[in-house]
């Protein structure tokens, strides 16, 4: 074995572990100094990427049961049933950091991990969402020109990954806040269908069971990776652009295709995906999850660069690679699959009793390490909390501390906000239709909706959550963030089922930030409890700071739900002339961490009205019921920017004009953010029978106009059809490509 460290101040800093990390190591190792390798190896697991050091304590907790999820969190995805013998494999994750460094690799390798993620479990792919956030690309600025600039690169790398994968870009969110102008966010969800007994985990037991690498062959790139993901970023973060992977989708897709062939053999005992720390967290993983060991020979790795030695080949961050635990007598079937793809495969190690990790570089030991202190006994952080001094300040300010505004103007600024128009210069960059399951694609509005062709029904996804409402309160602001994702995929007449998560925070080294994070963690908890959709799988992404500066904390939820008939989507546009709009909820001038605040006054204040758990399921109930009963033709949720902007988006979308005149005690209100609400379109014959259904569940409901012609009018708001649209689907090209 090699000869211990001589510098180890030095490398122990450059490795992101303190004195007292390497002595516990050292314990680990019955006190024998580590080399390099074992550092680096401690190093990767170690990390707040890769052990939740900071986050572990307030994630116990989060509901994760339901008689229909089939695998919660642990595994590379979470699985829930839809019926039929049928699941449903998803999760989430980000890729912030990387984003930040390089968007167009950032991104792309996001969305490739992300896919590894779902397909390793024994799923094909079917359905992507993103969740992005940038700063102000308004900006004439320097920063400005960045932040398009990062917008264009983090598109392109999606769109590419996606597109040559073949998988659908179905929808997604983006915002914008100058919060994100240090670091942007860039989280990646994937969703695929597999049979509900037949779901592959990442695990490797039986004594003597070949290790087997396959895919692409190992490199340099990425060198670190999880550790830079672990750290804030200073003014020197350019010089990272090496931490950052470089994926091949063609490769994957190669992958893809051989790992569904191998899953309908009997050779596989277990598989992981090789995402962050690489070869180093899927042995690792692999090994801890049954308590087994392992021994690798880390020279029959296939490399791609000449000269790489064990700590690369074990921290290396190359993409399109898997780590499978195969049957004994099963090798050679396996190489073949996977060179059949044109893909490398080599036997590189077995599974032990012995519950320690045996690296060998040509014959000799270069690492032996216990598997389960690894992972059970990374540090775990009690870091101090503190409520954020601000709170108090935001939480004192209301919108009657600001001067007025005519509604007109009001609802001109607002129409033409990032946060509201149309993204099809997004969406149309990504290939939405792709496997031609797709039935309610991006710029519907509210959840997207594929259906399941094995079964005739329909899944519909959503992600949301409202960063302002997190920084004004983070425990409701994320509840909310579950609430909002439910809501949407209800108004497309699908029950919510389960969720995953991306906890993306700033530094949590920052008192005020670990409160922000336990506040929002408890939220959500709340939520998904209330709500019935447990928690399935998820990620958190800390030290989302710049120079001091923190984002806003953005607890991202993407919501699934399942719809009985792949024939009954609700959408969320108007459908035709003369019909009657309803209007179900109560409307209050709550105004808290508004899209109205922010656009005409430039601040994210405000405190959140209490939350009431049971009128939003009851809304949930009404949707989907009324459709089960043929009687909606369209709904909408209504958030941010209220029932203004909500109708406006309805109109837009459809090219129908409307007339509404909705009772408010103040005539703002038609822009105010009051939960649980939503806008429903009806025949004339049907507004009695959906009036009386909401009346029985205690919900307020009202009619407040009607769908048709050439204007858009809300109460005191005139805007033409043609002026609206021109604005929702050209002023997001006009800002994006002003300095092109």
């Amino acid at each position: 074995m090699s000869q211990p460290i001589e510098n180890i101040e030095e490398v122990l800093k450059a490795h992101k572990l303190s004195l007292e990390d390497y002595e516990h190591i050292k314990h680990i190792l019955e006190g024998r100094e580590p080399n390099l390798v074992e550092i680096g190896v401690f190093s990767a697991m170690w990390s707040e990427h890769c052990s939740y050091k900071s986050s572990k304590k307030y994630l116990s907790g989060f509901p994760t049961k339901a008689p229909w999820v089939i695998q919660g969190p642990g595994e590379n995805a979470g699985v829930i049933d839809i019926g039929d013998g049928m699941a449903a494999v998803f999760k989430m994750e980000s890729h912030n950091h990387p984003s930040f460094i390089e968007p167009f690799q950032g991104a792309a390798t996001g969305v490739g991990g992300i896919l590894r993620d779902v397909f390793t479990m024994g799923a094909r792919p079917v359905a992507n969402l993103n969740s992005l956030r940038f700063g102000d690309v308004n900006a004439r600025s320097q920063i400005g020109k960045y932040q398009r600039r990062l917008v264009r690169g983090v598109v392109d790398g999606i769109g590419s990954y996606g597109n040559c994968m073949g998988v659908p870009t179905i929808g997604g969110e983006m915002s914008f806040d100058e919060c994100y102008n240090g670091n942007i966010l860039v989280n990646a969800f994937a969703l695929g269908l597999a049979k509900s007994d037949e779901i592959f985990l990442g695990r490797a037991e039986g004594l003597g069971n070949p290790v087997i690498y396959v895919g692409s062959k190992t490199g340099r790139d990425g060198l670190g990776g999880a550790v830079m993901s672990s750290d804030s970023f200073t003014e020197e973060s350019k010089s990272l652009r090496p931490t950052v992977q470089v994926g091949d989708p063609f490769t994957e897709k190669l992958l893809l295709e051989a790992c569904l062939e191998l899953f309908k053999t009997d050779h596989v005992v277990g598989i992981q995906d090789m995402g962050a720390a690489g070869l180093t967290s899927s042995s690792f993983e692999m090994a801890g999850r049954t308590g087994s060991g392992m021994i690798m020979n880390l020279d029959k790795v296939p490399a791609r660069e000449e000269g790489m030695m064990p700590y690369e080949f074990m921290l290396s961050e190359s993409q399109e690679r898997m780590l499978i635990c195969a049957k004994k007598g099963s090798e050679q079937a396996i190489i073949d699959i996977f060179e059949k793809w044109d893909l490398d495969a080599a036997v590189i190690g077995e599974v032990t009793d012995t519950g320690m990790m045996e690296l060998f570089w040509h014959g000799e030991r270069c690492a032996y390490i216990p598997v389960a202190p690894v992972s059970e006994e990374a540090p775990v952080l009690d870091r101090p909390t503190s409520r954020p001094k601000y709170l108090d300040e935001v939480a004192g300010v209301s919108v009657d501390d600001f001067e007025a505004v005519d509604n007109q103007s009001a609802f001109e600024k607002l129409i033409a906000s990032v946060e509201v128009v149309d993204k099809s210069w997004v969406y149309n960059q990504y290939d939405s239709m792709v496997q031609i399951n797709t039935v309610k694609a991006p710029g519907s509005l509210d959840a997207s909706s594929i259906r399941v062709k094995e079964n005739g029904k329909a899944l519909a996804m959503s992600s949301d959550c409202n960063p302002r409402y997190c920084y004004i309160d983070p425990f409701k602001g994320a509840a909310l963030a579950v609430i909002e994702s439910g809501r949407n995929v209800a108004m497309s007449g699908a029950k919510p089922l389960a969720i995953t998560d991306c906890l993306n925070f700033g530094n949590p080294e920052n008192p005020e930030v670990m409160w922000q994070f336990a506040q929002a963690c408890e939220g959500i908890k709340e939520a998904c409890a209330e709500l019935s959709t447990p928690v399935v799988s998820g990620n958190v992404s800390l030290y989302n700071e710049t120079n001091g500066v923190s984002v806003f904390p953005t607890p991202s939820i993407a919501m699934v739900g399942l719809n009985d008939d792949e024939n009954n989507i609700l959408q969320s546009a108007f459908q035709k002339e003369g019909n009657k709009i309803l209007l179900v909820g109560e409307t209050r001038g709550e105004f808290g961490g508004s899209l109205y605040i922010k656009e005409l006054y430039g601040k994210t204040v405000g405190t959140l009205a209490d939350i009431d758990y049971t009128k939003e399921l009851r809304l949930w109930e009404l949707v989907i019921e009324a459709n089960k009963q043929g009687l909606l033709c369209a709904a909408k949720d209504i958030n941010m920017g209220g029932a203004a902007i909500a109708l406006a988006k309805m109109a837009a979308v459809s090219n129908k004009g409307c007339k509404v005149n909705m009772g408010v005690a103040n005539s703002r209100d038609v822009f105010a953010e009051s939960q649980s609400r939503a806008l429903l379109e009806v025949t004339p014959e049907n507004a009695g029978k959906v009036a009386a259904l909401a009346s029985g569940l205690g919900l307020k409901i009202e009619a407040i106009g009607e769908v048709g012609g050439e204007n858009v009018s809300i109460n005191d708001i005139e805007i033409t059809l043609d002026k609206l649209r021109d604005i929702y689907f050209c002023q997001f090209i006009r800002v994006i490509e002003q300095d092109l």
